[in-house]
């Protein structure tokens, strides 16, 4: 879900930024936006400089639409804002991207942070979508995305029914669905050095709690922890407890002041 809050639009680019120190970018899901880290942005705009790119996968040509452009699209980003090191954060789709951009440029990751990200296995809304889904069953679906189902605003269900009702959208969806699921990297993990947090919602039912043990396993310099009350989007159910992991992990690494 997007907000029109303070978007910077430079060239190709749509993105927000805001604080100083050191670079934190979110990268949100496929289905997510800027208000998805809301109480992030709010909590540590003192601390660090937050970048939030929108990904373009309404903007890019149907066929286009795959995780490798995400990825492409990424890349420039941060190459054309000059960053040197970034923190990295992604959620669901997010956390993918993120993960293919610490395999490709390690050199530019001081840190990951992954929560609910696909790169293993996941399951969403399915290969496709009814032609014209009733809003109950969109309604529904979405509260599933969450421990608790009223985090599933209306604005929110509202923005996803029309995208699973708008053909031209919803074909970008499953396409960038499909090209995420082809891109299995279980036996790319190993390659990652930076030190990552994993925050994991127990009753995630997208990318499941064994997923986040998963990554944990894998990826070496990794610590897992567990949500108790949250599913696919920890940083909006539980954001207080969410923002107090991620800057004890920030602190053990230096990079915010106790």
């Amino acid at each position: 879900m997007q907000t029109k809050t303070n978007i910077k639009e430079e060239g190709k680019f749509k993105y927000t930024e805001s604080g100083n120190g050191e670079v934190l970018v979110l990268l949100h899901g496929l289905f997510g936006g800027l208000s998805n880290f809301e109480h992030l942005v709010k909590h540590f705009h003192n601390k660090l400089n937050i970048v939030v790119p929108i990904l373009p996968i309404f903007e890019l040509p149907r066929k286009e639409a795959t995780i490798d452009n995400l990825l492409i699209y990424i890349k420039e980003f941060i190459a054309y804002k000059g960053y040197e090191k970034i923190h990295i954060l992604g959620n669901s789709l997010g956390g993918h991207i993120g993960l293919l951009y610490a395999l490709d440029c390690p050199e530019k990751i001081k840190s990951m942070i992954l929560t609910g990200s696909s790169g293993l296995y996941e399951s969403a809304f399915g290969s496709g979508f009814p032609r014209r889904s009733s809003y109950e069953y969109i309604e529904k679906r979405t509260q599933e995305t969450f421990f608790d189902p009223k985090v599933a605003t209306k604005e929110l269900v509202d923005e996803v029914f029309e995208t699973v009702n708008n053909i031209d959208k919803a074909m970008r969806v499953i396409t960038t669905a499909k090209s995420a699921i082809r891109l299995n990297l279980e036996d790319r993990l190993h390659e990652i050095a930076a030190p990552t947090l994993l925050i994991w919602g127990v009753h995630d039912r997208i990318t499941p709690f064994e997923v986040g043990k998963a990554f944990n396993k894998h990826i070496k310099n990794s610590e897992l922890v567990p949500f108790d009350k949250s599913g696919h989007a920890p940083m909006m159910e539980e954001p207080e407890k969410f923002n107090t992991v991620l800057e004890e992990f920030l602190e053990k690494l230096e990079v915010v002041q106790k």
